[in-house]
This record gives structure tokens, C-alpha cells and sequence, in this order.
């Protein structure tokens, strides 16, 4: 049976390479990760930790290596995002991605004026982010949605109506979910990582008419005070208001600077970071996104 590790965990922002390059002032970032698993046969897997190349921020350089020394395949999935595969040796394995990229010294962008669409409004391609998925399960919360949200102002206002109502009332633990925690199971316990309120955020936002996916990427402590805990991936969302996507944040409901996205998909199955299909065990995480020096 395949394992993903999905906790951090198409860019809201259209950005492209020159863009950024024409860009008044950005920020250098080093980002990476490092995995350690015990292999006790071989086993397939793949990898998704590589910034996407059609986001805010540009990717100058990037190195990946293994130990043993492994070839790696490379393929896009369905969602456009970039993916490592390989075979896993029997015994000890390091994985190690480290990447050099530019980012614009900006927050997100401001979404404050952006409207809802009604449903028969909206592109066609982004109609498949208002269905429940995996772990989104905006069937099962739709008359809880409707009952705390259904008085907001349809568009930014309720969009952060959700988000506000996330952090408040999700309290955020390490520890607290598990590969089967889904939407309904953080409504109900009130409890989670940033998988977990991403994952509530969305369904909340779908059950609304508002298409929604999920994200995760790297996110730098820029302009905001550093964590107690070790760094991690973080997860957030993406909402269709007006004409695009636009960045929203239940885990720390604010706008931030230097996000730098590697996978979108409907949940967090689509986008783990990790994948395996055999007997690997996995033994640690270490993930970095810090300004260059």
C-alpha cells in the first residue's frame, strides 16, 4: 500500500520569470529538505519538493542528491506539478534537495476588492475545485458552512470570513492528525496542523461556491517573529474570486512575505511531499527556507 506524508502538507499570483526579474526589489531565499528513511526492501517512491516553475518566485539553482548515489526520473503530474521518482535500496537512504530562489519583496497580494463569481460564471477549468475530494468533504459540511458563513459578504469578505474562523477556533499541535484525518474530523475536534485548517478552509469555501485548492510550498519567517518549532512545509490555499486565484492563509490568517509554492492539487493527496510503495520506514524531516546569504 503506497504511504504519502502529506503535511508541510497553480500559483494564485501570475507572476512569470520576467516578471519577477523586472520586479522593483526581491529577496534571495535558500530552501530544501532533507528525508532519511530505513529501506528494508526495494521499494518505488516519488518526491515532490521542487518549486514549480510558473509561480511568484524564480528558481536561480538546485542541487538534489542521495546517498547511495540513486538516478532519479523526472515527470509532471496531472496538476502541472514537478515530481522525482526513484527506487529506494534496501537500507539506509538520505534524500537532500537544496535550491537557490528569487521571490518578490512583497506580501501577497491584496484581495480585499476581488468578488465572488456566481457559479454559471465561472470558467469551466476551475469548476472541479468546488467538488468535495479526499479530504475536503464539502457534502458532509455544507449546512454548517451555509450556517456560519451564509450571512458574510459573498466574495473577500466571506473567503476571510473562513479563514478568521479557522484560526480562531482550530487550535494548531503537532501530533493531532494522522494520514486519514479529514475536514469533518478537524470540524469536530477542533484540533490540527496546517494540513488540517487548510484542509477546512477549503471544504468550508467550497461548500460556499467558492473554488478552492490546496497548496503547500516553503515559507520563510520573513517579517514575522520565528517559530518555537523546527521549521516545516507549510500548506495554505488558493480561492477563484473575480478573474484568479488569490492566496489565503488559515494557519496564520495574514499576508506574508516570500512564499515559495511547490504543488497544488484538490487536497493533500494530490501533493505529497513523499510516496512510497514498499517497506520504507521513515526515520526523519528537515526542511529549511531562510533569506541567502
Amino acid at each position: 500500500m503506497p504511504v504519502a506524508i502529506a503535511e508541510g502538507p497553480p500559483c494564485c499570483h501570475r507572476y512569470s520569470f520576467s516578471a519577477i526579474r523586472t520586479a522593483e526589489k526581491t529577496i534571495s531565499l535558500r530552501v530544501g529538505c532533507e528525508f532519511r528513511y530505513q529501506v528494508t526492501a526495494p521499494s518505488p517512491a516519488i518526491v515532490q519538493v521542487r518549486p514549480r516553475t510558473d509561480a511568484a518566485h524564480r528558481l536561480v539553482s538546485e542541487t538534489w542528491a542521495t546517498e547511495p548515489v540513486l538516478p532519479l526520473d523526472e515527470y509532471d503530474d496531472v496538476y502541472g506539478n514537478g515530481v522525482k521518482r526513484l527506487l529506494m535500496p534496501e537500507g539506509e537512504l538520505q534524500i537532500r534537495y537544496d535550491a537557490v530562489c528569487e521571490v518578490p519583496d512583497a506580501l501577497d497580494p491584496d484581495a480585499s476588492e476581488a468578488p465572488q463569481l456566481a457559479v454559471e460564471a465561472l470558467p469551466g477549468e476551475v469548476l472541479h475545485f468546488l467538488l468535495p475530494s479526499r479530504y475536503c468533504l464539502s457534502d458532509l459540511l455544507m449546512d454548517e458552512a451555509w450556517k456560519l458563513f451564509g450571512e458574510t459578504e459573498a466574495g473577500f469578505a466571506r473567503v476571510q470570513a473562513v479563514c478568521d474562523w479557522v484560526h480562531e477556533n482550530v487550535r494548531f499541535q503537532y501530533g493531532t492528525s494522522n494520514p486519514k484525518t479529514t475536514a469533518v474530523d478537524v470540524y469536530r475536534d477542533r484540533v490540527g496542523v496546517c494540513r488540517d485548517l487548510t484542509h477546512l478552509a477549503v471544504t468550508f469555501c467550497r461548500a460556499l461556491n467558492v473554488p478552492a485548492r490546496y497548496v503547500f510550498g516553503y515559507l520563510p519567517d520573513i517579517g514575522v517573529p520565528p517559530p518555537d518549532s523546527p521549521m516545516d512545509f507549510a500548506a495554505w490555499m488558493e480561492v477563484w474570486l473575480g478573474d484568479r486565484w488569490w492566496t489565503f492563509d488559515p494557519r496564520n490568517n495574514q499576508r506574508r512575505t516570500g512564499r515559495v509554492l511547490i504543488g497544488r492539487g484538490r487536497d493533500a493527496l494530490d501533493v505529497a511531499m513523499m510516496t512510497t510503495y514498499g517497506p520504507a520506514r521513515f526515520e526523519s524531516l528537515q526542511v529549511w527556507a531562510d533569506v541567502a546569504a
